[in-house]
């Protein structure tokens, strides 16, 4: 019976992995210019530009992370999290996106470094280079923790060996990106954000069945000190509550920050076809992104009380990240049909993974081709040329990922904290004074992206381990930090040209 149930569980990976590939397949038919492939040629309608946004940007955080987070803290850091991410969606869609999209089709830029380099006229390309060094800098590791993520989901639920179940996922992931580009990886974020939901449905129900009921799953969680406060979280090495100040609330929803630098998300506002239609989009991702953060946050809640009905073994560590997986193994083991619905919430953890990892394949490899070679090194390419080095640049982003990716006790939730902070440091500030201040200039966005990058690092490794007041999330200061510099060094050097100043002008018009 064991053989059958892991045989119906992988049946539906497989077949949902071949669905992924033939998407891929379909869609490489129609890139035919950089612009098709990077950004769909600006023809993404507004449910798929919201649900790809959204599915790119909860990634294997959302199914592993965030339940992992509350199931050995309790609600307190998840909560704060999930408030800032809410906010940080439903702010950058109403404020960001239409903004962007008129001012990107503008002047025709199809990335985010293609952007800051129109927007300012910088003949040098330094902003160009500078950008897409961000973008490689920090896309890498947030791309091997996705990888890390699909070892873990095998080798926990199958005993595959880890190493060989993340190169298998990362090669998929490789393959339908390589061939089908922006328009492949959007379409495929759509299916991956509904097959996303359907796990997190269905896990919440079996969960909470399997630990005897609501009514238990709230008991067993109120016996913790400050596991359901949202002032205080469990401190499993004490047993006790450890107080959550206001400090740390504000720093820990300063993730919603950083969501004005996600290349990957803004790339989507860029794309869509109608801009009018961002209403739509904003209004679907926003109430989307709320509903599936807080059933995540609750299933690991429900996952505590399941330990404690002695329905799942107790998970320590970054083993904690793996609830879902193990909860859908429970799953499985209740007949064929029940495998089967185990293998859509497997293949919905996959699609979690994979619906970032494309995307930020995608941003990496324009970086380099077009960004780089293209822009900055004025390598003139054909089409096809500046295609297939798109795709070889994918291929080694991948296996850089890969080597990244090797250390099965890495924490998804740690590796996508620190890239997220990167980019919302290096480019959040930045990307909001190009929008709405004409009187930033090329030498303020400049100071602003280093500024930003280069206080995340320093934050992360020198001042936030003194701990105490300084105990804060780097995205916070480095965000603050970008600012600054970005208003400084623009009113301290030549105010922008009058060409610049009418491009501006024009972005608000309408």
């Amino acid at each position: 019976m064991l053989n059958t149930i892991n045989f119906c569980i992988v049946a539906a990976i497989v077949l949902y992995l071949v669905i992924m590939l033939g998407i891929g397949y379909v869609f490489s038919k129609k890139n035919e210019s950089a612009s098709d492939f990077y950004l769909g040629g600006r023809k993404i309608g507004p449910l798929v530009t919201a649900m790809s946004a959204e599915a790119s940007d909860m990634s294997s955080w959302l199914l592993m992370g965030l339940p992992g987070v509350a199931y050995l803290s309790g609600v307190c850091d998840a909560f704060w999290t999930a408030i800032g991410l809410a906010i940080g969606t439903w702010v950058n869609w109403l404020v960001v996106a239409r903004r962007l999209r008129r001012y990107s089709s503008n002047i025709d830029a199809i990335t985010v470094p293609d952007f800051f380099s129109k927007r300012y006229h910088d003949n040098t390309k330094l902003l160009n280079l500078i950008a897409a060094l961000v973008i490689i800098i920090f896309f890498i590791p947030y791309t091997a923790s996705g990888f890390a993520a699909c070892g873990k989901l095998f080798n926990s639920l199958f005993g595959v060996n880890y190493q060989v179940a993340m190169i298998a996922s990362a090669l998929v992931i490789l393959c339908y990106t390589v061939m089908g580009g922006f328009s492949a990886v959007s379409t495929t974020d759509l299916i991956q954000s509904c097959v996303m939901t359907i796990a997190l449905v269905v896990v919440l129900g079996f969960g909470i069945s399997s630990a005897g009921g609501w009514g238990a799953v709230v008991s067993n969680a109120q016996a913790l000190p400050g596991y359901l406060s949202v002032t205080a979280m469990h401190d499993r090495a004490t047993g006790g509550a450890a107080s959550y100040g206001f400090i740390t609330i504000i720093s820990t929803m300063a993730w919603g920050l950083g969501y004005f630098g996600m290349p990957h998300i803004l790339l989507r506002f860029m794309a869509i076809k109608d801009e009018k239609k961002l209403v739509l989009s904003r209004r679907i991702a926003s109430i989307w992104v709320v509903i599936a953060m807080s059933v995540a946050i609750i299933i690991g809640l429900v996952g505590y009380g399941m330990t404690k009905a002695g329905a799942l073994e107790f998970l320590e560590g970054s083993a904690s990240e793996t609830v879902i997986v193990k909860i859908a193994g429970l799953i499985s083991q209740k007949g064929i049909f029940a495998a089967i619905v185990a293998g859509v919430i497997l293949a919905g953890i996959l699609a979690a993974t994979m619906s970032t990892s494309d995307s930020q394949m995608l941003a990496a490899a324009s970086s380099v081709s077009q960004n780089i070679v293209t822009d900055f090194f004025k390598v003139k390419m054909t089409e096809k040329q500046s295609l297939r080095v798109a795709r070889l640049t994918i291929v080694v982003i991948s296996v850089i990922a890969v080597l990244l990716a090797n250390d099965p006790n890495s924490s998804v939730f740690g590796i996508v904290s620190f890239a997220w902070a990167g980019f919302g440091g290096a480019f959040g500030a930045v990307m909001l004074c190009a929008l709405f201040w004409k009187r930033s200039n090329t030498a303020g966005a400049l100071a602003g992206m280093i500024a930003g990058g280069a206080t995340v690092f320093i934050w992360k490794y020198l001042v936030r381990p003194i701990g105490g007041a300084w105990n804060i999330y780097e995205l916070l200061p480095a965000f603050i930090v970008s600012l600054i510099a970005v208003v400084v060094v623009s009113l301290l050097t030549k105010a922008p040209d009058e060409s610049v100043v009418a491009e501006f002008e024009a972005a608000k018009q309408k």
